[in-house]
Parts: C-alpha cells; structure tokens; sequence
C-alpha cells in the first residue's frame, strides 16, 4: 500500500516543475516585451570623395590628373574569431599586403586601418572580396560593453586622399608645374605651387565632395529612393592647354641635346602665333620630374622664361629702330658715320665687332653696329626713351597666364638724362628684360603693330562637359603699318645676309642675334647669352619664335648666331614637319605683315 503515495508525490512535484517553467517563460516573455530591442541601426552615410581637374595638351593628351587613394578598415570585433585566419589570408591576395603586416592589425581591438594608400584597382578588389566576406558569414553582429548591438560593418573603403600624377614626367616641366599635399576634413588633397597648376588652382581645384545618406541592404550598400539625402559630387574643371605634346617634346629633345654640345647652363626656346598671342612651345633644357624632386632639382623649379630677366643685348636693337622710326627721327636709308669701329663717348670707348665707317640706319640694324645704334638713339629725350620701352611691355608684366611673372627692369626716366646710360640701352644693356617680354615685343614686327598677350590655356572644360575660353585683352597698337614692314623687311634682310643659318627654304623668315656679356660682382665676366628671336611664316601663318643659352662661354661658341640661331632653324623646320607651317611656292615673293 506504500507505493501509491510515492508514485503520486513523483506526479505532484513534476505538475509544479512544469507550472516553475510555465512561469519563468510568462516572465521572460513580459521583460522581452517590455524592454526597447537593442537592434542595429538600419542607416548609414557614405562620402563620394570629389577630384581635381586634369590638364590636357591641345593635341589630347592627358599630361596631369588626379587618382584616388582609398583606405581599407575593419571593426575587428566584427570578424569571427573563428574565420579571422581566412580573412588574413584574403585580404593579403587581394591587397598585395604581407600577411604578417595584416595579423598584427587584425589582432588589436576595434576600429583599425589596414592601409592608406590603395589605389582605385586594389580598391575595387577588396570591394569584391566584401561581398565574398560577407557571403562566407566571416563578419557577425556583437555586443560592446554597455550592451548595444553594433551590426556587422564588414569591410569599409574610402578615399583617403588625391594622388596627382604626371603622365610624361618631366616633360611640360616647368611649364606644368607641381602640387604640394594638403589636409583637408581628414582627407588628403592637393594645391598647386609652381606654373599653370598654380596659376589655375581655383579652376582645377575639387569644388564639392558627395555624400549619400540613407537605409542600407544586406550588403551595406545605401538605398538610393526618395528617404536618401543625396549631395552631388562636384569635381574640379579641366584646363587644356595650347601647347601640343608633340611639337613641345621635339623642341625639348633639340634643346638637350644643344646644351650638351654648347656647354651652357640652359637654353629656353618659345613659340607664339604671333596675331593671337598662343604658345605652341615653351620649352627648357632644365626639368624636373614632378613627383620625384630632389635638392639637385630646386634650380630648374622656376619657369626663367617668365621669372628670370637678362640684358637683353642686341636684340633691342630693332625696338628702338621701331621707336625712333615711329617717332620720325630717322629713315631706313639715312646714313650715319660710324667712325671705323671706335667711338669715344665721354669716359667710355664703344666699339663694333665689325669696324664700319658708314653704314645707312637699316645696316646698321643689319651689322648691328652699336656705335650706330647710340648715334641714331642720342636725340630721343629720357621721357620719350622711358614710355617708348614701357609701350613696348618692358618693365610691365606681359599678363602670360602663369604665376610669378618677373617685370625686369626699365630705369626711371631720371636714369635716362646720364647720356652713357641711353647709350647702353639702345644696344641692350643698362636694362632687363624677361624671355616672354622679349618674344612678345617681337611679334608686333609680324602681326601688323599690335602689342598682344601671351597664353599658354586654350580653354576650361566643366565637368559636365561645357567649354569656356578664358577672357583676353584686347591687342594694343603700337606700331603704323609703314614702320612695321620696314622692320619686318629689315629684319628679313639679317637672315638674308647675315645669319643665314636662320634660313629656311620654303619659309619666311627674320629675325635678330643677341649677345649679351653677363655681368657678375659689378663686372663683366668672360660668360655670355647669346640669343636669337625673330619670326617664321608661310602665306597665312605667323609665328614668333625665340631662343636663349644662358652662360655660354667665351672659350665655346657664344655668340647668338653660333648657339641660338641653328635652333631657331630647327625650330622651324619642326613647324614644316607637324604642319603648322606650309612651304611657300614662291618664297622671294615677300608677303606683307
């Protein structure tokens, strides 16, 4: 009888066990419904980073444009512990990375960045290998220490930065120019420094970053639908320039190899359409890579054809020709004693590297006789000198569309009452004068006697694609049309009879040689510039073209129709080649300015 009451207290105790369960479950329940849900949040914000402008040549190529650098970071609390070997092992094949490098990352807690510095091909792979991540469950949600749920983040890549890049190096340099780096809202940019990156920095600079925000999927992309907060992108214009790759690289190889042969410290050539005022070729034997400078590199950062002015010698020498023929103090066929060679002005002795005992005032252009030049230059009173050269664009910024722009020097009209200093300048010394001046000044002797302005853009290109040609001045005349073909003739007849090297067949040419003593310590020492500037055209197209060798030695050639001349021949002869000029059928039949 023993056995019932045990068998029935085994049922009793097992009814209030399962009325325990039913109980603690009705608990559960009431606190899980009564507690706000820690879920993840559903929403995220990503950042589409904006770019500078690129700069093209006018011929298409691409010469300078920025790349974006991305980072790659992980919550590493979000990666399984148990899949954290896999996702080393992923991440080094798709990143290149050391696995080593990695493992020491992934083992610190939190928030870590794998890299900086990927570029967009390697950022598209790990990409890619977050949604394989993903699909292989190797990142899980988790509970930090105040118990919130922080959702799975996976693998996170963002622009980190702008990487400039310079297609072709140092060619354009230093035309183009360089960057420097800049941090900006965490990301790193860059701003110009030197030459049109600097000059158009406004222009080319990133103008707005995009941002998305909005609900995500499963693959933590965000939503684009009407909820999402949308900012566009807006990314810096491009510059084209007028300068063709192909004509300014040829032009660049002439002059290394010139430096080479004639030992000078640097030759600069320009080429300017002599109406319009655009550079074809600004070019230097000195260059530099942009994204590799290095201490041996500082001198050549300097675009001297703008930033370093000279004494110009006797390449003045048609200026003041144009100035005292405007002026009516002489005619082309006056004729002026010149004294054998040897002329006494007070203190100083002026002599001629060809002794003449008369010449008329075009030869003496021609010779370049400077006894002649100081004759025929002695009744222009120190006002009229001073304006004369000034309207010229000497002493004046040439307004050429690139940064630190020299004036050179052009003493005040006091300075012109000492009779030796007039004397000086009218064969080129006593004044400075800058490349870009000097090549401008030129052109008025084949574009009908206007003073232009020198470009090196063609035109600004949006991001959308509409185009935009900066505004110009407006040409300033300078010169009657009888005075300039009397100095287009005579300067045809230099190379005619005297620098004929400068001749090309099938083409118009003329022009003028300069060589100018340097003067270092207060003296003349025994280094010249010789120089040759001058123009080239067929029956429709004028072009101005100069070239200079800076420091040529006296024991080397040094005269400008030994160094300067056979470039600017060069020069042309490229001009035939890539079809900016025409040979003439009939070249003696001169054509009018």
């Amino acid at each position: 009888m023993a056995y019932y009451p045990k068998k029935t207290g085994v049922v009793i105790s097992v009814f209030f066990l399962i009325i325990l369960c039913f109980f603690v479950f009705l608990s559960i329940a009431y606190v899980k419904i009564v507690t706000p849900r820690k879920l993840p949040t559903l929403s995220a914000t990503k950042s589409d980073t904006s770019v500078r402008g690129s700069l093209y040549t006018s011929d298409g190529f691409e010469v300078a444009y920025s790349d974006k650098l991305y980072k790659a970071s992980v919550n590493t609390q979000s990666i399984d512990p148990d899949k954290k070997e896999l996702f080393i092992t992923l991440f080094s094949i798709y990143s290149g990375i050391p696995k080593d490098e990695i493992a020491k990352k992934v083992n610190q807690k939190g928030y870590v960045v794998l890299s900086y510095t990927l570029n967009s091909t390697i950022a598209t792979h790990l990409k890619n290998l977050n949604l394989i991540l993903i699909r292989y469950d190797v990142f899980r949600e988790y509970e930090d220490k105040k118990g919130r749920v922080i959702q799975k983040m996976g693998l996170s890549i963002e622009v980190s930065g702008n990487n400039r890049i310079y297609t072709y190096k140092n060619i354009l340099e230093p035309l183009i120019g360089y960057t420097r780096k800049v941090e900006s809202q965490n990301i790193t940019r860059v701003d110009g420094v030197k030459g049109v990156e600097k000059y158009y920095n406004d222009i080319l600079s990133a103008k707005q970053d995009g941002k998305i925000t909005g609900k995500r999927d499963v693959g933590f992309n965000i939503i684009a639908n009407k909820e999402a907060n949308i900012q566009s992108r807006q990314d810096g214009f491009d510059i084209t320039l007028s300068i063709p790759l192909s004509l300014q690289r040829k032009i660049e190889l002439t002059l290394d190899e010139a430096k080479k042969r004639y030992k000078v410290r640097e030759i600069i050539a320009g080429v300017m359409d002599s109406k319009t005022g655009k550079i074809l070729a600004l070019a230097t034997s000195n260059r530099f890579d942009p994204k590799s400078i290095q201490q041996k590199d500082y001198p050549n950062l300097n675009l001297n054809a703008i930033e370093y002015s000279y004494e110009p010698g006797s390449t003045i020498k048609p200026i003041i020709y144009a100035i005292l023929l405007q002026k009516g103090m002489v005619k082309p066929s006056d004729v002026i004693e010149l004294n054998d060679g040897y002329y006494k002005l007070k203190s100083y002795t002026i002599r001629d590297t060809h002794p003449l005992k008369s010449a008329s005032v075009e030869d003496i252009i021609v010779r370049s006789s400077n006894i002649g030049m100081v004759k025929i230059s002695q009744n222009l009173n120190p006002k009229e000198y001073h304006t004369a050269l000034h309207a010229f664009g000497f002493g004046e910024l040439s307004g050429i569309d690139l940064p630190y722009e020299k004036t050179g020097l052009v003493p005040s009209p006091k300075t012109f009452n000492n009779e030796v200093y007039r004397a000086s300048v009218s064969y080129g010394y006593g004044m400075r004068a800058t490349f870009i001046q000097l090549l401008r000044s030129y052109a008025i002797f084949s574009n009908g006697g206007y003073l232009i302005t020198p470009r090196v853009s063609e035109y600004v290109t949006s991001p959308s694609g509409e185009k935009y040609i900066p505004k110009q001045l407006e040409p300033i005349a300078i010169l009657s049309l009888d005075v300039v073909q009397q100095v287009y003739d005579t300067l045809i007849q230099v190379v005619q009879r005297v620098i004929k090297v400068a001749q090309v067949d099938g083409v118009i040419t003329g022009g003028k040689t300069g060589t100018a003593r340097i003067a270092s310590g207060g003296k003349y020492d025994t280094k010249y510039n010789g120089s040759f500037f001058g123009f080239a055209q067929d029956e429709t197209r004028s072009y101005t073209i100069g070239v200079v060798a800076f420091e040529s030695d006296i024991k080397d050639d040094y005269y400008g129709g030994k160094t300067a001349a056979p470039i600017f021949k060069h020069i042309v002869e490229l001009l035939l080649e890539e079809s900016y000029l025409k040979p003439i059928e009939s070249p003696q039949e001169i054509p009018e300015t």
